[in-house]
């Protein structure tokens, strides 16, 4: 009797060790064919664009804060590191007229106006009525000296019924003596 017993338990632990063997080689596959598929898929890209963009809207929002409290260089360090992740996340999606704006906005912060208007205008031609791109655009022609564009891209703004008509048809009547 005492036989059986011991081949019965040697035979319970032969079956635990092989279930387990089991049960790892699953579980490492099921890992490894997740891992795979999420470097496979444009959500991680997605995501990881987005995050770029965001990131870089993060450091705009920080810059103006530097503007605020009269520490210019501060935000132009911080529009130059936004701008650096604009570029990264325009390399992914070339047209996306958000990401444009921001490359504008943020060249045209740092005093490189011919960049920003070639960002603004590609972006336009993506998206010919965005609110923003038409106002910072418009900003932009005042800050050069171009009334009469400012004012094409303020008639473009004049029936969206948007803050950015109002923010732009003030800086156009004070000649950019308000906030840009």
């Amino acid at each position: 009797m005492e036989v059986d017993h011991l081949s019965h338990n040697n035979y319970v632990i032969s079956c635990y060790i092989l279930f387990m063997k089991f049960l790892t080689i699953t579980l490492i596959s099921v890992f490894l064919s997740t891992s795979v598929m999420a470097a496979g898929s444009d959500s991680s890209s997605e995501s990881s664009k987005d995050s770029l963009y965001e990131d870089a809207v993060k450091l705009v929002k920080k810059a103006g804060k530097m503007e605020k409290k009269e520490k210019p260089e501060k935000a132009k360090k911080l529009y130059s590191q936004a701008f650096k992740k604009l570029e990264e996340a325009y390399k992914s999606d070339k047209k996306n007229p958000d990401v444009l704006n921001y490359m504008g906005f943020t060249s045209r912060k740092v005093g490189n106006f011919n960049q920003a208007e070639k960002f603004y205008l590609k972006g336009l031609s993506i998206k010919p009525n965005h609110n923003g791109i038409n106002e910072y655009l418009g900003e932009l022609y005042v800050q050069t000296n171009r009334i009469d564009k400012a004012n094409e891209r303020l008639e473009v703004l004049k029936n969206c019924n948007c803050k950015e008509y109002g923010e732009l048809e003030l800086i156009i009547k004070t000649k950019g003596s308000k906030v840009y």
